[in-house]
């Protein structure tokens, strides 16, 4: 891992770019350090700099916690394949038609998760190596991608999942190892991700600490209190 930029922003957390090989990532830490781990996954196609994911990052970080984001194939920095970029136009056209997308869905999000997963390993190795790091370690974001996270990977200690209605067969199935505790964030009017399946999905989480917080509104609209009440869920089982 090597560090290539640094700030020291005014609420005294340090942000620092990182390449590991090709990956490129970005690590906020607090003042006080060491300090445990949240690995943050933004939903595909979104950079690591989108301003709310450097939001929460930063939110987090203020609260006594390092921050770790990678652009995952295909976001960000990392360069798309012209397959990729069909099938998402492909993806969006069929939502807004009000077709069926689950062939598409899977075609498209399902080799990403095989491809992100590894990478997120790689970087946890790097990042717990760190002296300015130490464990435990949580998850935060892209549902499809934690799910296989929390499932295959021991040291994930608690994990919080934006839901999603859409998520690939196989984290579906995936989805009866997780038995960390688990806080899903539901925005019940989500017009890209059907209700029905985002319950039914968290029905299907195998841990018997679980929660769900629904709130009214679409996509974007999930309430800034609900940081408020992840960090707390952190704090219970990272702190």
């Amino acid at each position: 891992m090597h560090f290539t930029s640094e700030q020291h922003l005014d609420d005294g957390v340090l942000a620092r770019d990182f390449r590991l090989g090709e990956i490129p990532g970005t690590l906020w830490t607090p003042r006080s350090v060491p300090a445990p781990l949240i690995l943050m996954a933004h939903n595909n196609g979104l950079p690591r700099t989108e301003p709310r994911l450097v939001a929460r990052a930063r939110h987090f970080a203020v609260r006594g916690y390092a921050v770790a984001a990678i652009d995952t194939p295909g976001c960000g920095e990392r360069p798309r394949s012209a397959a990729d970029d069909r099938a998402r136009a492909e993806l969006r056209r069929a939502m807004q038609a009000g077709e069926p997308v689950d062939e598409i869905f899977e075609s498209l999000v399902g080799p990403l998760v095989e491809r992100a997963v590894p990478e997120w390993q790689t970087a946890l190795n790097a990042l717990l190596a760190l002296p300015e790091i130490d464990g435990p370690v949580g998850y935060s974001g892209w549902t499809a991608v934690g799910i296989r996270l929390a499932a295959a990977e021991p040291r994930i200690a608690a994990a919080c999942f934006f839901a999603g209605g859409f998520v690939p067969r196989a984290q579906r199935e995936e989805a009866r190892q997780v038995t960390v505790p688990l806080l899903v964030l539901l925005q019940w009017d989500d017009e890209g991700n059907p209700r029905e399946r985002a319950l039914d999905l968290y029905d299907a989480f195998g841990t018997k600490q679980k929660t769900l917080h629904a709130n009214l509104g679409g996509h974007t609209g999930t309430p800034w209190f609900e940081l408020e009440d992840t960090t707390r869920f952190f704090d219970r089982h990272l702190k």
